[in-house]
């Protein structure tokens, strides 16, 4: 999965996690994108992107946050373990504190309850076996 972290919403925000996301998870053609129903995932720019790959953006139904849970959850615990309990003084600062919880912590080490208590680096290494 890509990520990307601005100050500002707008197309170029999510267009640089999936850029992110395509260039370290290579996936394959046909691959089920999903997403909410925000106006940036229905751009020209991404669906082009998304064309361009062979991948298939499917939204979320209006009105249906179950469509796009896991996605919640995640900002849900991103916000609880390390957004609320930090006061960032730069955006700098908390680009390079979000960008750890993601990269070193969430993905490496945290150990979740839905991965059979698997950090995702090591579920992934364990499914590819």
């Amino acid at each position: 999965m890509g990520w990307a972290l601005s100050p500002t919403l707008t197309t170029a925000l999510p267009l640089a996690a999936l850029h992110r996301a395509l260039a370290t998870r290579r996936p394959p053609r046909g691959l089920v994108h999903h997403s909410d129903r925000g106006s940036q995932y229905a751009s020209a720019a991404y669906e082009g992107v998304l064309q361009q790959q062979g991948l298939t953006g499917r939204m979320s139904r209006a009105g249906d946050c179950w469509d796009n849970a896991v996605v919640e959850s995640f900002f849900h615990t991103l916000k609880v373990e390390r957004v609320h309990e930090r006061r960032y003084h730069t955006w700098e600062e908390a680009h390079a504190d979000v960008a750890d919880y993601i990269e070193r912590f969430y993905n490496r080490q945290r150990r979740h309850s839905t991965l059979g208590y698997l950090s995702p680096a090591m579920f992934e290494l364990h499914a590819a076996a």
